[in-house]
């Protein structure tokens, strides 16, 4: 099986700066995109910003220029470094990979962590 652990989330003001890590662990041969995702307390999930096994990028709208996603590939890892953060960005972020375990026939499967507390408030 695949493991997802998060870390990094908190209370910061708005303006401030948080870095969120998420790492892969357990039967893995190969991991393909990266992603991270935000649920808001009455909303539905959303994307926040993929990264692929080649390193292309993608965000939503409302965190271009102030988000950045990438990935270390050796740490199975994939990270969020989030700049002038907005009470709007609060949530509950969850990261996913999708991954090709370490079996026969090498099945691929979405997996994702546990999800991470980020509170943007003054």
């Amino acid at each position: 099986q695949v493991q997802l652990v998060e870390s990094g989330g908190g209370l910061v003001q708005p303006g401030g700066s948080l870095r969120l890590s998420c790492a892969a662990s357990g039967s893995i041969f190969r991991i393909y995109s990266m992603g991270w995702y935000r649920q808001a307390p009455g909303k539905q999930r959303e994307l926040v910003a993929t990264i692929t096994s080649g390193g292309s990028t993608n965000y939503v709208d409302s965190v271009k220029g102030r988000f950045t996603i990438s990935r270390d590939n050796a740490k199975n890892t994939v990270y969020l470094q989030m700049n002038s953060l907005k009470p709007e960005d609060t949530a509950v972020y969850y990261c996913s990979m999708t991954v090709a375990r370490a079996t026969l026939f090498h099945n691929t499967d979405n997996y994702w962590g546990q999800g991470t507390q980020v509170t943007v408030s003054s």
